[in-house]
């Protein structure tokens, strides 16, 4: 669990709506399901426009990770490659086949296999760095969703404003009316830039911090697997992979 983002969000509102209840004004008054339906879903749709349903639903399923984000035990898979790799000085690569089961995460056991196979070198880094490269690109692409969001929602604030503006207008002749309306006009702005800069480009950046460190767990087990295709000391292997920590 991730407890800073949640800190972060709290802060967040815990800072407008404490600002506007110093300044004197109504909390209540943020309270407006015209503004949030204009920003909300405006932004939504101009999101699912611009991506594939596809990749739409894999970005807002990576939205959990920013309270808890995916497991990664980087100490461990040193260990367990390090142990291949004595196991391979051994018995020879055939006794990898047996560690095949063991292994959930599918980037791993695909180049275990590889070595299983009995794959020069050359061809295991080629066939693993187009994964590495495949996994990274479709991984940002879902994340961008976070960041499209955070370029729509001021615009779609903005016309929240404008609408409620010529709502106002249209009771001019009632000047009690003018001060309360142009104020829930403008809360559409601030439903639009608050989002943007305190959620959606917020989490569209830790995304990408993410799925970074992702990244660098799969180049480590790369590292690791060449280094056994190599048939280098197990312990210069180790000494190694430790500088991906």
């Amino acid at each position: 669990m991730d407890y800073g983002s949640l800190i972060a969000l709290g802060l967040a509102v815990a800072a407008i709506l404490g600002g506007q209840a110093i300044e004197g004004g109504q909390v209540s008054l943020f309270l407006q399901p015209a503004a949030l339906l204009i920003v909300g879903v405006g932004t939504l749709a101009a999101v699912l426009m611009q991506n594939p349903i596809s990749l739409f639903m894999r970005g807002i399923k990576m939205g959990k990770w920013i309270v808890r984000p995916p497991v990664s035990n980087k100490r461990e898979t040193i260990k367990r490659l390090v142990v291949w790799a004595n196991l391979v000085r051994q018995e020879g690569f055939l006794a990898l086949e047996r560690q095949l089961p063991g292994v959930r995460d599918p980037y791993m056991k695909s180049g275990l296999q590889m070595l299983a196979d009995g794959t020069s070198p050359d061809k295991l880094r080629e066939a693993m760095e187009v994964q590495i490269t495949h996994f990274e690109n479709h991984e940002y692409q879902a994340s961008r969703i976070w960041e499209a969001a955070g370029g729509y929602a001021p615009t779609l604030g903005i016309i929240g404003a404008v609408m409620g503006l010529i709502h106002v207008m249209g009771n001019l002749s009632d000047p009690h009316k003018l001060g309360d309306g142009i104020a829930v006009a403008f809360v559409a702005t601030i439903y639009g830039v608050g989002l943007a800069n305190l959620v959606f480009l917020p989490v569209a950046n830790k995304l990408k911090f993410i799925i970074s460190g992702r990244v660098n767990e799969r180049e480590m087990i790369l590292d690791g697997l060449l280094g056994i295709a190599n048939c280098d000391n197990p312990r210069v292997i180790e000494q190694r992979l430790s500088a991906y920590l």
